[in-house]
């Protein structure tokens, strides 16, 4: 079954200049300008067609006025299109702009009233999941204080926790997952992974490309109010960036042929204990493990682990087996190549991970894999700056510096 369709939709604004101060204060000029102005029509969507089936995760990606915001305000019904037609089957929720509807004078809880029953929901059905609400938020001990007083991350988590609890047939996300701290966005995966198994139909517009690649079936990308590609998130994720960078970038180009001579197959996260984690701490240990099977011999190859912000922007570091010079040369077979990092220097946040091969002398990778774990760094040794480094120090004072320390004490 069809919940959402989109027939060559296309909306159209018009756009005109005013006329500047001196214009305005004299008559003539004003009219002058009136008759010589000239209004353009800017087209946000063209002839835009899809279909989301019932309990599927869309993902529409593009660049800044690709025409994504536009899409939403006309599923939630905020603008209407210039023409075609718009098929909505089912109750239809968005979250959008988390905590829009929160009134600064009412407390916590009475915000949780106010903002359930604007996104449709019952007073008795929000009784029910208040309690929920509160702990999924983690305001307990502030709800019944004025919102007024909370600090950004507790606002943005408590709207975020009221619209999580909805249950839409249809919900529509606007890069909500980026709110709050680490923790609280692995929270977030995981409740709108929960709602995807319930079988809710989701839309979810976003530049954090791993997310989308890890939550939807389908990916739609937009670029000046036109679609260029549809079809499985990694294929037209790999087309976005073909599109954002004029060509795709070195580390993060894959052979274009049919036979790839080795094949990365898994990427595994372990702590300092072996145990299989996503979740780790600045200045801990981090280690992992990335899987291949080869198909041939391939004589002196590099294994190559990056970690990328959680959009996938840009690359925080790397790890080479490439870095010490060692010639490695793969066997016909499967095997595995082990990263580890004593002190992990990402500074709390969330985090992409991929890995690829290539031959050491090539530009281009035999095979890579994006966005295929997400990183949650929480708060360990704190430091200011970008990244944490690892260091160690000694002290040095002169035998009269001792001496005069040892008669004060």
């Amino acid at each position: 079954m069809i919940d959402l369709r989109f027939n060559r939709v296309s909306k159209k604004y018009r756009i005109q200049q005013h006329d500047d101060g001196r214009a305005r204060l004299n008559p003539l000029a004003r009219r002058l300008k009136n008759l010589l102005s000239r209004r353009q029509d800017f087209w946000a969507l063209r002839d835009v067609s899809f279909e989301v089936t019932r309990g599927e995760t869309l993902g529409i990606i593009g660049p800044n006025g690709a025409g994504k915001s536009t899409i939403l305000k006309l599923l939630s019904r905020i603008t209407a299109p210039t023409s075609g037609e718009i098929v909505i089957n089912g109750r239809l929720s968005a979250m959008i702009e988390i905590g829009s509807g929160f009134h600064p004078e009412l407390t916590g809880r009475e915000n949780i009233y106010l903002n359930g029953s604007i996104l449709g929901m019952r007073r008795r059905e929000i009784a029910e999941k208040l309690d929920r609400i509160i702990e999924f938020a983690g305001v307990a001990e502030f709800i019944d204080t004025p919102v007024k007083h909370y600090s950004s991350g507790m606002y943005v988590r408590l709207g975020f926790s009221i619209a999580a609890h909805l249950n839409p047939h249809i919900l529509l996300l606007d890069e909500v997952l980026a709110v709050g701290d680490a923790s609280f966005q692995v929270k977030c995966l995981q409740r709108v992974s929960e709602l995807r198994q319930r079988g809710t139909t989701i839309v979810f517009i976003s530049h954090d490309l791993a997310a989308v690649e890890r939550l939807c079936d389908r990916a739609l990308l937009l670029n000046h109010g036109r679609i260029i590609a549809m079809g499985l998130p990694r294929e037209v994720i790999a087309e976005y960036r073909r599109i954002a960078y004029g060509d795709t970038p070195p580390e993060q180009m894959s052979a274009e042929i049919d036979f790839k001579p080795v094949e990365i197959m898994n990427l595994s996260l372990y702590d300092s204990q072996e145990r299989p984690t996503t979740n780790f701490f600045t200045g801990k240990p981090f280690s992992a493990r990335v899987e291949y099977v080869a198909h041939e011999r391939v004589v002196d190859a590099a294994f190559e682990l990056f970690c990328y912000s959680h959009d996938g922007a840009y690359i925080h570091c790397q790890f080479t087996t490439a870095q010490d010079g060692k010639r490695i040369t793969l066997e016909p077979g499967a095997g595995a190549v082990e990263f580890h990092c004593s002190e992990l220097g990402l500074q709390p946040g969330v985090y992409t991970i991929g890995a690829a091969v290539k031959e050491r002398a090539a530009s281009r990778n035999i095979d890579w894999r994006y966005g295929d774990k997400m990183l949650h760094v929480e708060e360990g040794k704190y430091v200011r700056g970008s990244f944490y480094l690892p260091h160690d120090w000694r002290i040095h004072q002169s035998t009269d510096a001792r001496t005069k320390q040892q008669a004060i004490r």
